[in-house]
């Protein structure tokens, strides 16, 4: 999976929606201003925990990737400009935003939802393994509800 979203307004920012990672490239004078030359910013999907959407209004909207350990801003769209994992855009790509939005928290919360359901089957596996050790289970009922539980 590939998707580009081309963002001209205001300056010229392409955020890249990769397989594995959100790549935000600035370029143009207004991004130099607030942002600086800093070149590309790779996000991986994996360490977004969140991402926020501010809707354009009488002033410009954002998109705002959070990390952990990352230093979002807070106080709006003011401080969002100089955010690295915030991309601002006008009221012309709010759809296009909304959807990259909805698009990442879908990836997101499948991978969080998939490795809760590995914790939960590696602890059951756990419990499985204490009553093949207690005796009350055979060798055989263990791996045949290890292999259920992988799935394989």
């Amino acid at each position: 999976m590939e998707k580009e979203y081309n963002i001209k307004s205001p300056g010229h920012t392409i955020i890249s929606l990769t397989d594995n990672a959100i790549v935000i490239t600035r370029k143009g004078m207004i991004n130099a201003i607030n942002q600086g030359l800093k070149g590309a910013k790779t996000i991986p999907l994996k360490s977004i925990t969140a991402v926020q959407i501010k809707k354009p209004g009488l002033t410009n909207g954002y998109i705002q990737f959070t990390i952990p350990g990352g230093n979002e801003s807070h106080g709006g769209v003011l401080n969002a400009t100089h955010d690295e994992n915030t991309v601002m855009f006008s009221g012309h790509y709010f759809k296009q935003m909304q959807e990259l939005k909805e698009t990442v928290e879908q990836i997101i919360f499948a991978d969080s939802s998939s490795s809760d359901s590995f914790v939960d089957a590696a602890d059951q596996i756990r419990k499985m393994k204490y009553l093949l050790d207690d005796g009350i289970i055979t060798e055989d009922e263990f791996n045949e509800k290890k292999k259920q539980l992988l799935g394989i």
